[in-house]
């Protein structure tokens, strides 16, 4: 199959690089470049999603523009990226979606905050809406209990079922093989690299964003981010032990762990995602493509949308603004996973199996 003009700027740039070596000790794609002396598709492929956007070799690159080799490693990674996203979407078809990523997502959460409003005032009615709701189960009297459990968990199945699609896509047309996936110790060791956001340290210092000087900022606030879903996530979870292992319905009180959880990730989340967002709005575009921005900018106000209308939830439960903040908030979770495997999120699973495909090659390598 013949590169992509992407993929060729990028086997150009790796070929410079490989020859000088300067940037080797500053992320994971320079070790994965030296074991290869030609880069064919898959590897190319491979190593876009392997890079982490830190854009330190590029600062430290002595062929960057102005110079006539233009060597631009962070950008020609992000376009290449883009198009492994594009080009392992499942179904194929979809696609599209990301070339209008913004649009998508915004179609995506008014249709689901739509949907909400008009389901609540066929079947319930805008009395019951508008109305005050207080105690036990005051969710469940604007919206029933078996509509929400029903609905998210088709949501959930059908996009974890389209995340593997892709996940296993990526995995196979980048030379993964089947024993490289089965190395448990490089999952081990991916997953570390993850929650540590190791390749986000650069050289050490830092990453160089979003202008030359070195700074955390990135890797602190990814991390606000990370465990702030996390954090979300166990909220979930005990919420569901609560209901049907205690046999509590919801709203739990201020102080019961769901809701500490919830507030504690979703602050977290509010920070990380508008620290994100400043950080993007001052970035340095020459090393940068401006189609991601526009994604990661459609990623990052979406999730912080989650955040905010879910605190905001938490805070008038029990006034008569509560059934249209449910509403709000459920189109926005429901926006948010609908467009999952469509958007930015997606770099999150093409990233950790180029993190496993890392592991596990540099531990052939030491064989």
């Amino acid at each position: 199959m013949p590169l992509s003009i992407a993929a060729k700027e990028v086997q150009r740039v790796m070929t410079f690089c490989n020859a000088c070596r300067y940037c080797e000790g500053y992320c994971a794609v320079f070790p994965a470049m030296e074991l290869r002396r030609t880069f064919s598709g898959q590897d190319l492929n491979y190593m876009a999603n392997l890079c982490h956007n830190c854009r330190d070799c590029y600062y430290a690159c002595q062929y960057a523009p102005p110079h006539e080799f233009e060597l631009n490693i962070p950008k020609t990674m992000a376009e290449l990226r883009l198009e492994t996203y594009r080009e392992f979407c499942w179904p194929n078809g979809f696609k599209g979606l990301f070339k209008r990523n913004v649009l998508t997502v915004v179609l995506a959460t008014l249709v689901s905050i739509i949907v909400i409003f008009g389901a609540m005032f066929m079947f319930q009615g805008k009395e019951i809406v508008f109305s005050i709701h207080t105690g036990s189960a005051a969710f469940y009297k604007v919206i029933p209990y078996i509509a929400i459990v029903a609905v998210s968990a088709m949501v959930v199945l059908v996009v974890i079922f389209v995340l593997v699609k892709e996940f296993e896509t990526f995995w196979h047309r980048t030379g993964g093989s089947l024993m490289g996936f089965l190395n448990l110790r490089a999952h081990v060791i991916a997953l570390t690299d993850v929650l540590r956001l190791k390749y986000l340290e650069g050289g050490g210092l830092g990453c160089n964003y979003p202008d030359e000087q070195f700074s955390m900022a990135r890797r602190w606030l990814h991390h606000l981010a990370f465990y702030g879903l996390a954090s979300c996530f166990g909220a979930t979870v005990m919420a569901a032990f609560y209901e049907h292992i205690l046999q509590q319905t919801p709203p739990y009180p201020f102080f019961s762990l769901p809701v500490i959880l919830g507030i504690v990730g979703g602050i977290s989340i509010l920070f990380g995602t508008s620290g994100s967002l400043y950080l993007k709005i001052k970035l340095d575009r020459v090393p940068q493509t401006g189609k991601s921005v526009a994604m990661d900018l459609g990623f990052l106000i979406l999730l912080f949308m989650v955040s905010l209308t879910g605190l905001i939830l938490l805070v008038f439960r029990e006034t008569s603004a509560m059934g249209t903040l449910l509403a709000v908030h459920l189109g926005c979770v429901a926006g948010f996973f609908l467009t999952a495997p469509y958007g930015k999120f997606i770099h999150a699973i093409f990233r950790y199996a180029a993190l496993v495909k890392n592991a596990d090659e540099q531990m052939q390598a030491k064989l």
